[in-house]
């Protein structure tokens, strides 16, 4: 029987330059062949670098490289691994504030929130409307978003993205 392939992207938003040939070679190794990151200067972050990899493997490969990537508390950086037949995707973010995040993605690339962790959060949130947007945010991973979203936006070449709404 043959494994359902996937693919998906590597972000490296910040390691120091000591640590990228490690990064490479763990990504190298979970990915069953050696892998050069292109990587640049990252300007949020003096001495930092940054890179993109985008990656083709068997479905599980996202988790397998974010478990390569565990335990350098210094590295911020994010995983996407797309919705497959058979399984849903995921996504891992990691600061050195916060750890690990991992949350389940639809075949659009959505974040998917079990039933039981939506239960948990009315559970703990109660009538406290405000305490539920809390617990719905962290289960949603904003306070990664939050933390990343400088990083990202750094290694935006282009000019940022204007959205116009027209209304009425």
């Amino acid at each position: 029987m043959q494994a359902t392939s996937t693919r998906g992207v590597v972000f490296i938003h910040s390691s120091p330059r000591a640590l990228c040939p490690h990064v490479e070679w763990a990504a190298g190794r979970a990915l069953g062949r050696a892998v050069n990151f292109d990587w640049a200067e990252q300007p949020v972050l003096r001495g930092a670098k940054r890179a993109e990899f985008v990656w083709e493997g068997p479905q599980g490969t996202g988790a397998a490289l974010a478990s390569a990537l565990r335990g350098w508390e210094h590295l911020r950086y994010e995983i996407a691994e797309d919705a497959s037949p058979g399984s849903d995707g995921g996504r891992w973010l990691h600061t050195p504030d916060l750890g690990i995040f991992f949350a389940q993605t639809d075949a659009g690339g959505s974040i998917v929130i079990p039933e039981d962790r939506i239960r948990a959060a009315m559970s703990t949130a109660g009538a406290n409307a405000h305490l539920l947007q809390q617990e719905l945010s962290g289960a949603l991973g904003q306070p990664w978003d939050d933390e990343l979203e400088a990083f990202r936006y750094a290694g935006d070449q282009a000019a940022p993205v204007v959205w116009l709404h027209h209304v009425g």
